[in-house]
C-alpha cells in the first residue's frame, strides 16, 4: 500500500488529475474526520459506509436510506467514505451521510489511527472493498463488518493455489451477504461459512428512483411526434442508448439511417464538446441537442442527443426498446435502470461479470450482440417482441427485489 501511494504521488506530479485529487483528498482527510466528533463528543454512534466508487455507492445507498426511515436507527450517524475520486467527487454532498470522505490509504497506522478517530458502531463494505489493514483492525476490536451485494468468481485471487492469505481475510467478516447462490456454493467449498445469500440492493435502488422519475416535456414530444413531415404520418418506435460509447454510437448511426420508422434517444457516456461533434459529424448533423431542442426542431427529427447529465434514469421510460453501451470496452454499463421499465434491454458482448446481464438474457428479456449484423438482427427482433421480452424484463426485477430488507434486518442495530 505504500507502494501504491508514492506511485499515485508520482503520476499526480506528472499531471494526471485523477492522481492529483486522490493525493490532495489524502492530504485533507484527517482534518475531515476530527471534525466528526465536533459538538457531539464521544457519545454520537458511528455507522461506516464504505464504497469503493459510484457504483458501489449505488449499492450501499439503499442500506443507508432503509436504516434512516427506521425508527430508532435514525439516532446513528452515517460516515460514508469512498477511494476513488470521481466517487468522493460526485457523492460528496450525499444528504443523508453525516459525513463524507476519503478513505485514509491503508496501512495499518492509518487503520488504527481511523478507528481512534471514528469508533464506528458497525462497518458495511460494498462488493468489493477487501483492505487487510482495516479488516484486521475491526477484527481485533470487535466490531462488526459486513460485506454487502458481494459476487464472487473462480477467477478471482481469493480461489487460485496462493490465495490462502486472502481467503482467511474473508473470515474477518461478520456476515458477507452475496449476491447469489453461486458465490455463496463457492465460499462454502473453501470452508468460509460466514455467507449469506440477500440478492443484490441494486435492484431496491432501481425500483425506487423509477417511481420517482421525472416526466421530461421534450422527450415525451420528441416520442409522440408521429410524424416528421404531415404528408407522410409515421408512427415511431423509440430506442434509448444509455451511456455509449464510439462503437456503439456508430451500430447506432448506421441502424438509424437504415430503418427509418425508429427515433433515438442518445446518451452518451462522455459529454464533452469534442465528443458531441464527433457525433454531430457520424450523424451528419440529423440530429438535435437537448440543450438546444424546441418543441419545434425535435418534430422534425429521429436522434434526439442528450447532452446534460442525471436524466438517464428517468429517459428510459420513454423508450420501446434500451441499448446499454459500453460493452465493447470494459464492460457494459448499469443494465437495471433500463429494465425496471418492463422494456427488451440490448448490449455489447463485455457483460460476463454483470450477474443481472446474465440473468437478464436467461429470462428472455436481452439479447448480447458482437457487431453490425447481430446488433440489427436483435434490435430488429426486440423492437417486433417488445412487449413480451419488457414482460420478462419486469418480471426478473420484481423476483429479485428485497436484498435491503434482508440485510437491514439481519444487522440487529441496537436502538
Amino acid at each position: 500500500m505504500r507502494l501504491y501511494f508514492w506511485v499515485v504521488r508520482l503520476v499526480a506530479l506528472f499531471g494526471h488529475k485523477k492522481a492529483q485529487k486522490l493525493v490532495e483528498g489524502q492530504k485533507a482527510v484527517w482534518s475531515e474526520l476530527k471534525s466528526i466528533r465536533e459538538g457531539d463528543g464521544d457519545n454520537a454512534k458511528w455507522l461506516w459506509f464504505h464504497a469503493a466508487s459510484v457504483g458501489e455507492f449505488e449499492q450501499a445507498r439503499p442500506i443507508i436510506e432503509r436504516l434512516k426511515e427506521s425508527k430508532g436507527v435514525n439516532n446513528y450517524k452515517i460516515l460514508l467514505t469512498f477511494f476513488s475520486p470521481s466517487g468522493y467527487e460526485m457523492r460528496k454532498n450525499y444528504a443523508l451521510a453525516d459525513k463524507v470522505a476519503y478513505l485514509p490509504f491503508a496501512t495499518r497506522r492509518n487503520a488504527k489511527r481511523f478507528l481512534d478517530l471514528v469508533k464506528p458502531e458497525m462497518a458495511i463494505f460494498a462488493k468489493y472493498e477487501f483492505w487487510p489493514a482495516y479488516m484486521k483492525e475491526l477484527m481485533k476490536r470487535n466490531i462488526r463488518s459486513y460485506v454487502i451485494a458481494a459476487i464472487f468468481r473462480k477467477s478471482q485471487i481469493f480461489f487460485k493455489p496462493w490465495g490462502g492469505w486472502y481467503r482467511r481475510l474473508l473470515r474477518c467478516f461478520e456476515v458477507m451477504f452475496v449476491q447469489d447462490e453461486a458465490s455463496q456454493k463457492l465460499l462454502n467449498q473453501y470452508g468460509i461459512t460466514n455467507v449469506e445469500v440477500a440478492g443484490d440492493t441494486r435492484f431496491d435502488r432501481v425500483m425506487a428512483i423509477a417511481k420517482q422519475s421525472k416526466d421530461i416535456e421534450l422527450a415525451q414530444v420528441f416520442r409522440d411526434s408521429h410524424s416528421l413531415l404531415e404528408a407522410n404520418p409515421q408512427t415511431y418506435k423509440i430506442i434509448v442508448a444509455g451511456s455509449t460509447w464510439p462503437q456503439d454510437e456508430q451500430m447506432l448511426s448506421r441502424y438509424v439511417a437504415e430503418r427509418e420508422d425508429v427515433k433515438l434517444i442518445l446518451v452518451p457516456h462522455e459529454i464533452h464538446e469534442e465528443h458531441l461533434h464527433t457525433i454531430f459529424e457520424l450523424w451528419q448533423g440529423n440530429l438535435v441537442r437537448y440543450t438546444r431542442a424546441t418543441l419545434e426542431n425535435i418534430s422534425h427529427t429521429r436522434t434526439l442527443l442528450l447532452d446534460t447529465m442525471g436524466m438517464l434514469s428517468s429517459i428510459y421510460k420513454y423508450a420501446d426498446v434500451a441499448y446499454i453501451g459500453g460493452g465493447f470496452g470494459e464492460g457494459i454499463h448499469n443494465t437495471l435502470e433500463a429494465a425496471v421499465y418492463g422494456i427488451p434491454v440490448l448490449f455489447g458482448p463485455k457483460f460476463q461479470k454483470f450477474r443481472e446481464a446474465k440473468g437478464l438474457i436467461a429470462a428472455g428479456a436481452s439479447y448480447s450482440v458482437n457487431d453490425y449484423r447481430e446488433f440489427k438482427q436483435r434490435m430488429d427482433e426486440a423492437i417486433d417482441c417488445r412487449v413480451r421480452m419488457g414482460q420478462a424484463a419486469k418480471e426478473y426485477v420484481e423476483s429479485e427485489l428485497g436484498a435491503t430488507e434482508k440485510i437491514v434486518n439481519r444487522l440487529k442495530l441496537k436502538v
